[in-house]
């Protein structure tokens, strides 16, 4: 075995010609295509790999591709990683190294050592059948394969280890192929470097919040990370119309014990009353510390009976002595209780009403209290509110709206999204996401749903009577989705207006779906039955997996906007929206981007090949009377 000038080594200098040669250039460039989407797509440094070896030998034809790395002990040995067309296994018994002496005169082995590419062709030669390559030549003949090549990795400068790849042709890996072969492989070896740099940012991450969420004591949730927490339960406790409990325990007497013991007796008491409460707590339940002597805990779908359950068991758990400082501690504890949202709809309100609760219970006799102030002008006006909200809904008071789509290859207008608004005679235009929520919590989002869908139906209709083809999407809540009248209404109200199913799109949140995935799939199997359009709406933040999202019968995804918007300035953003982008058209689905403000946005994702753009871009929600008008002067300026 010889190494040329240009890098490459083997027993023969043939190369390919005509047809043999472009076809194993056409070869090379399709497997190095296919290996730049894999980059975009693993979630880590051995999927990369695996999905690069699958790549080679899935759509690059080639018979086997590994990646071995360079260990850096005192044999020079090689890692396998991962290999397809083999098994780790297979290639560890060739018990290649890097080193310079016979173990490590194979291709990948050179290939480490020297950083130059190398290859061999015509493995059944007599030139391979010495003693360092006997059971390679063995396995050649036995499977079939006649060349190979091996690849240098470099990361940061450095050679980690190498790629092999192994074909059946006796003289491929001519020096056009291994060209663009190396461009594989340095992609590659970014994307590993890329990998580790972001394994590391996620380490680094996870220590800031270690530090910045987590009480170093007890190493319980502190109480920055419990405001999260429970603005996370209160979001899902509003969608469900759930309450949630929050117990804020105090220690009597902290003081006086850190004072007579010092200080380390007082973090030991502390720490034997945090465990006992973990003990105590249950799965869903979050206990955190958030004081120097206080703890809190959240209590999802619990109301005042259930909280107070706990607050007894909890005194009971605590009531034995705890032993600190050679001594046994009477640790008094008071408990108050705050309930979500009866006494609080907002986070740090709770905990503050629940800590407010506590001083009532007097923590140095033990015991517990309930939070029972008056209600407070804000609840008051959300109370009204909701009365309001009720005889709006009745007395047809809200008013229709729309939000224009258009196409982003022809620039037509294709449809747009229905929106409800309310106009209260007194306080003027209430923000949608405040009523909405009022009618989560009062109950009365179905009857806003109906309202809804009849204006859309009568709409819809009096276009189709004018000729006009226009589209609306109607939103559905997951109260909606899981409503079991629903589909009933839909379908009469279908049959009450006679218009086409085209003219009806629905949307559905990806985290409506992923409450309940099974009942979600067989609603939206039914809704789709009726001919409609269906759309998943704010892509990308309810975290449905690949093999749920192929399941579904939609017919097109819509980007959320909070990944639309920095995607000019963001690298991950603008990763994300072409990755849902190649993601929905390989599922044969159409793809809408939602936020777009800018001409910058339209071009970057007119560029990466969306199909609709909706946006402040394109229009703000406008009375849906006046879409005609809008859609005029839309079509003289697109031209």
């Amino acid at each position: 075995m010889r190494i040329g000038a240009d890098g490459e080594t083997g027993s023969k200098d043939a190369r390919p010609h005509g047809a043999d040669e472009l076809a194993s250039v056409l070869r090379a460039l399709r497997t190095l295509s296919a290996g730049n989407r894999s980059l975009l797509r693993a979630a880590g440094e051995k999927e990369l790999l695996h999905d690069m070896c699958s790549v080679i030998v899935e759509k690059g034809g080639y018979r086997i591709a590994c990646v071995g790395y360079a260990v850096h002990d005192e044999r020079k040995s090689i890692s396998w990683q991962a290999a397809v067309g083999a098994d780790v296994a297979e290639m560890t018994e060739f018990q290649f190294t890097w080193g310079n002496d016979s173990s490590g005169q194979s291709a990948i082995g050179t290939a480490i050592r020297t950083g130059v590419p190398v290859v061999g062709r015509h493995l059944s030669d007599a030139s391979y059948r010495g003693p360092n390559f006997a059971l390679l030549h063995e396995r050649a003949v036995k499977s079939g394969f006649s060349a190979f090549t091996a690849l240098p990795l470099r990361v940061d400068g450095q050679v980690i280890g190498g790629l092999l790849l192994v074909a059946a042709e006796p003289d491929a890996f001519h020096e056009d192929e291994v060209c663009l072969l190396t461009e594989l492989a340095d992609d590659l070896a970014y994307g590993i470097e890329n990998q580790r740099m972001r394994a590391q940012h996620r380490a680094a991450q996870a220590t800031i919040a270690r530090l910045a969420y987590f009480d170093e004591l007890t190493g319980l949730p502190n109480r920055t990370r419990l405001i999260e927490l429970l603005q996370d339960a209160m979001q899902a406790a509003k969608s469900q119309r759930r309450a949630i409990a929050l117990l804020h325990l105090e220690v009597g007497r902290f003081r006086e014990i850190n004072k007579l013991l010092g200080y380390r007796s007082g973090d030991e008491l502390l720490q034997e009353l945090a465990h006992r409460l973990e003990q105590c707590c249950t799965g869903k339940e979050t206990l955190a510390r958030v004081g120097e002597a206080e703890f809190a805990l959240m209590i999802p779908n619990s109301g005042a009976d259930h909280a107070t359950k706990v607050a007894k068991r909890l005194l009971q758990t605590l009531r034995a002595p705890a032993h600190v400082a050679g001594l046994a501690l009477d640790a008094k504890v008071g408990i108050g209780i705050a309930l979500f949202p009866g006494h609080a709809v907002e986070a740090d309100v709770l905990i503050r009403r629940a800590n407010a609760a506590m001083h009532l219970a007097q923590p140095v006799m033990g015991g517990y209290a309930m939070y029972t102030s008056g209600l407070e002008q804000e609840h008051t006006r959300r109370l009204a509110l909701m009365g309001d909200l009720h005889r709006a809904i009745e007395e047809n008071e809200l008013r229709l709206f729309c939000q224009p789509k258009v196409e982003i290859a022809s620039r037509m207008q294709c449809g747009a999204e229905a929106l409800v608004r309310w106009e209260h005679p007194r306080l003027g235009m209430i923000a949608p996401a405040e009523f909405v929520r009022l009618a989560e919590q009062a109950g009365t989002i179905t009857p806003l749903t109906h309202w809804m869908l009849e204006a859309v139906f009568s709409q819809s209709y009096a276009w189709q009577e004018a000729g006009g083809t226009r589209p609306l999407a109607v939103n559905l809540s997951v109260h909606d989705l899981y409503s079991p009248g629903l589909i009933d209404r839909i379908s009469g109200l279908f049959s009450t207006w006679g218009i086409s199913p085209e003219m009806i799109q629905f949307e559905l949140t990806e985290s409506a779906l992923m409450t309940d995935p099974e009942s979600a799939l067989d609603t939206l199997a039914r809704l789709k039955h009726l001919g409609v359009t269906l759309l998943i709406d704010d892509f990308g933040t309810g975290y449905s997996g690949l093999s749920y999202l192929q399941r579904l019968p939609v017919d097109g995804i819509k980007i959320d906007q909070s990944f639309v918007r920095p995607m000019l300035i963001s690298a991950d953003s603008e990763v994300i929206v072409r990755s849902t982008i190649e993601l929905g058209h390989n599922l044969g689905m159409k793809v809408l981007a939602e936020g777009v403000e800018n001409q910058e946005i339209w071009e970057r994702l007119a560029s990466l090949g969306c199909d609709t753009a909706q946006g402040y871009l394109i229009s703000k929600p406008i009375p849906v009377d006046q879409l005609a008008g809008w859609e005029r002067q839309w079509m003289v300026e697109a031209r």
